[in-house]
This record gives C-alpha cells, structure tokens and sequence, in this order.
C-alpha cells in the first residue's frame, strides 16, 4: 500500500491570512484543494491523510470536499515535523511507500507524483525528492549578511515536494527526530540524518510553493496556461 501525506499545518501569519495560505482561493478551488486533487489523482497513490491546524479541521475537510475520493483529514501539531508525525500516525502500518506534499504546492500533477514513487521503487533508495537544479549563483553569508562562499552550484539543487520515502525509513528517521528534539527543515533531511540514501528527482520549476500573497497570481495565471493548453489539446 502507498500513501500521501498532504501537510497544511501553517497558521497564516506570515501570509496574512486567517486559516493559512493553503485555504487561499485560486480559481475558485482552495491552495491546498489543488494539491489534494493532483496528489489523489496520482495512480501510485492509494490513502490521502490531509494534515492542518488543529483549530481548522472542518474548514479543511470542507475545502477538498468533492475534489478527491476520500481524505482523511486530521489535526497536526506546532511544527512541520509533528505535524507530519500526526499524518504518519494515521497511515495504516501495512504501508510500504509514504508521500509528503506541501499543501502549499498547488500545481504539482499526478505524473510528477507518479514518477518519484517509481523512482524510489526502482532505485531501492529510502527517499527520493522531487526538486532541480541550482540555476542561480548562490552565497553562503554570516549574520551580517558577509559573503563567507560561493559554493558550486553544479553541486546544488532546489528542493521541493513531493517527497517519497520507504515508510519504514520515514518512521524511523521521526522516530529519532522525536527523541533528539530535531525538527529540520523537510522530511529528508531526517531521513538523511539517520544515514538514509536520498536521491533527487528532477521536476518542472514550476511546481512553486505560495509563500506571500503575489505568489497567488503567479499561480493563477499558470493554472489558466494549463487549462488553455488542456483545451488545445
């Protein structure tokens, strides 16, 4: 059995918005409604379990109403990694392949899903991450801003989500996490802290995350550019 893990856990501050950026609405379907609907049309993918605020279930159970078959919403916690700790904890044991996906990332398609589940199936991996390369000079910098390197971008890449794992080496890798209080910064970098072989996965650029309120034109206006080359077609 295969998984996914849609996390919607943010309180809106930063964005501005009661609820979170996931419940923002473009073209008329919520953030986080596009993500579910992409991540549950996937045909590697069996069990949704969408994660939000615990304040929130009902508006999210609402917001996805209709645009997948069922999702198991739940509450999830203070931080990214408890928040995908409650996902986990309602995925059945028997699971052998987890997905996690921003609800933040609402343009991402099924086959982008579909590939990185073969590719860690394939390649025997314990993670593989959906991402690309570094296209830009990147810096390294102190507190003050000082530039201190100026790594190889050859070495770089973007990550993004989805995010697939081995469920077993995912529920150790939190496991662990919970016991050294570590919460990093996505899910692989737990995996890859218990010694893990993560591979990345390269996917379109534009499977961008919202992070503030212009970031929703952005995608509006490349969701109409699908639809157009939907009709097309």
């Amino acid at each position: 059995m295969r998984a996914a893990i849609v996390v919607a856990g943010g309180t809106g501050e930063r964005f501005g918005r009661p609820g979170g950026k996931q419940l923002a609405l473009v073209g008329g379907v919520a953030v986080v409604g596009h993500a579910v609907a992409a991540v549950a049309s996937a045909e590697t993918v069996g069990l949704v379990v969408l994660v939000c605020h615990p304040d929130r279930v009902g508006e999210y159970a609402e917001a996805v109403d209709g645009l997948a078959g069922e999702v198991l919403v739940v509450a999830g916690g203070a931080t990214r990694r408890l928040s995908v700790a409650a996902g986990l904890a309602a995925v059945p044991d028997d699971a052998t392949v987890i997905v996690v996906h921003d609800g933040a990332r609402p343009l991402v398609e099924p086959d982008v899903v579909d590939s990185a589940v073969r590719r860690l199936e394939e390649s025997g991996a314990d993670g593989v991450v959906v991402g690309h390369p570094a296209y830009d000079t990147m810096k390294v910098v102190d507190a003050q801003a000082r530039v201190s390197e100026t790594p190889d971008r050859s070495t770089l890449w973007v990550a993004q989500t989805p995010q697939v794992f081995a469920a077993d080496a995912l529920r150790r890798a939190h496991r662990r996490a919970a016991e050294d209080g570590f919460d990093g910064t996505d899910d692989a970098s737990l995996v890859e802290r218990i010694g893990g072989r993560v591979l990345m996965h390269e996917g379109p650029r534009w499977n961008i995350k919202v992070t503030v309120p212009e970031d929703l034109r952005v995608i509006e206006a490349l969701l109409a550019d699908r639809k157009d080359e939907k009709r097309r077609d």
